[in-house]
């Protein structure tokens, strides 16, 4: 658990506002916000929700210290009746949340807030910035994966991440998205996602050739072996050298795990020449691992080329999600909740309609086919409707209401879980492993159209027909 306490890491406007909600009372007052997002990287059908276990650090461990107090005064802005009750501050409220490693679509919450005014304002930063990386990284690495069929794929970013934190939880999140491992030390550590790595360029110069230096290798890490075989000339000396090391050192120990690894030229045509030489020296068991600024599209080329790699080591374009580097949630007030517990719904209106909010305290459903299992839509409820999936259930696309669907020979089933209740924390974290074996189950679950790259089918988050006349009525309310 990271023990740091990040209560000031928040815009100043969630302070000075605060200060007002204070002073004007609102501080009582229990409100509702939803953490959401208006679309998805890289075009893509889905992403990946991740980062909830550092948002409950963060929230168990928010409190604001003496030299906090001391700062915010000398900003000469803030009552001190204000300051004292940040004194005392404390998470009371209640969220709600979906899994990590959930596959998570537009415009439906991830997280929803419950808690009084000044606390649910005061926590919108780090929730987001904590969701929006993570999520970023797991939906990219997630894509990576999948274009590798099979291969693994190992998060090697750490020398491109943007600071440390991006590397150590970016690790972390490529972990659930589907990467095996992670280069980074660090990670390990703290999360337990199982770090490695192979030795770089540098290592094979210090040597006077390149047959010491790999000879030198094997002889210190006979048990998980991995010679970089491009520092000279990869097939005419790297390749030669690393057969005739295994075949020396290796094979007569009975080894078997064992690999090269490519970083640069024409990595198709480089892996099947060295399939073949590797092949012709009786080391059919020796891998053949590829880096050198790896993405999605690059892999999916190769293995549409038949190249001979079983591995595959991506850096920057994965741990800075390079061609999609910013994920868009946000944090929107949904609901007012009255002295006498009455929920009153709030919208967001925008000439921007993606920018107009779904209102209210809600629940999501995910419906899927008995049939098949297949992940069929997600529908947005207010938060005391319930859905009986033993009978035919009509869902409609709120852009088109025209168009709807009964639903029949179906489960429904809640994506929001309870994690904090009245401040307390009540959700057992599941381990970094279950995290990523339940992400690879839900996207099993996604039909492969949603998967696709290019253009993949819109998955549909529809709302209820109470929750759309709800939404509608605010919208004819506050009519531009």
């Amino acid at each position: 658990m990271n023990e740091e306490n990040y209560s000031m890491l928040c815009d100043f406007y969630e302070l000075t506002m605060s200060n007002g909600y204070f002073k004007n009372g609102f501080y009582k007052k229990n409100v509702y916000f939803d953490l959401s997002f208006r679309k998805v990287p890289d075009n893509g059908g889905f992403a990946v929700a991740a980062g909830l276990e550092q948002v409950i650090d963060y929230i168990k461990n928010l409190h604001f210290d003496d030299g906090d107090i001391e700062y915010l005064r000398s900003k000469n802005m803030f009552d001190e009746k204000f300051l004292d009750y940040l004194k005392r501050f404390k998470f009371s409220g209640d969220i709600y949340a979906v899994p990590e490693g959930t596959p998570v679509f537009p415009n439906e919450p991830v997280i929803t807030v419950k808690a009084p005014a000044i606390e649910v304002q005061l926590i919108e930063t780090y929730m987001l910035l904590v969701f929006n990386h993570q999520t970023l990284i797991a939906t990219k690495a997630n894509r990576i994966v999948r274009a590798a069929q099979g291969r693994a794929v190992f998060e090697f970013g750490s020398h491109r991440a943007q600071g440390a934190s991006g590397a150590v939880l970016g690790a972390r999140a490529a972990y659930i998205g589907g990467c095996k491992g992670t280069s980074c030390t660090l990670t390990d550590e703290l999360y337990g996602v199982p770090a490695g790595g192979t030795m770089v360029h540098s290592w094979v110069q210090m040597f006077d050739n390149e047959y010491d230096a790999f000879k030198t290798y094997c002889e210190l890490y006979p048990d998980n072996t991995t010679l970089l075989v491009d520092t000279y000339n990869t097939l005419k000396s790297g390749i030669p050298n690393a057969i005739k090391v295994f075949k020396e050192v290796l094979v007569p120990q009975g080894k078997t795990n064992f690999a090269i690894r490519l970083d640069s030229g024409d990595i198709s045509y480089l892996s099947k020449k060295a399939r073949k030489m590797l092949d012709d020296a009786g080391l059919q068991c020796c891998k053949i691992t590829a880096s050198n600024s790896l993405d999605e599209y690059l892999i999916r080329d190769l293995m549409m080329q038949g190249a001979q790699i079983d591995n595959f080591g991506v850096g920057e374009r994965l741990i800075t999600s390079e061609s999609s580097p910013v994920f868009g949630g946000v944090y929107k007030l949904v609901a007012v909740e009255s002295e006498s517990g009455e929920i009153a719904p709030k919208i967001k209106v925008s000439e921007n309609t993606a920018k107009i909010t779904n209102p209210h305290f809600k629940k999501v459903y995910r419906y899927y086919d008995n049939e098949s299992g297949k992940a069929l839509a997600d529908e947005l409820c207010v938060y005391d409707e319930t859905v009986d999936d033993s009978k035919p259930h009509t869902i409609f696309d709120s852009n088109a209401a025209w168009k709807t669907k009964t639903l029949t020979n179906f489960t429904a089933k809640e994506l929001l879980v309870p994690v904090f209740k009245n401040g307390e924390c009540i959700y057992n974290s599941p381990s970094i492993d279950e995290i990523a074996a339940y992400c690879e189950e839900q996207i099993g679950l996604l039909w492969d159209e949603v998967k696709r790259f290019e253009n993949p089918h819109t998955y549909y988050v529809d709302l209820s027909k109470r929750l759309y006349e709800i939404k509608n009525i605010l919208l004819n309310v506050y009519e531009m």
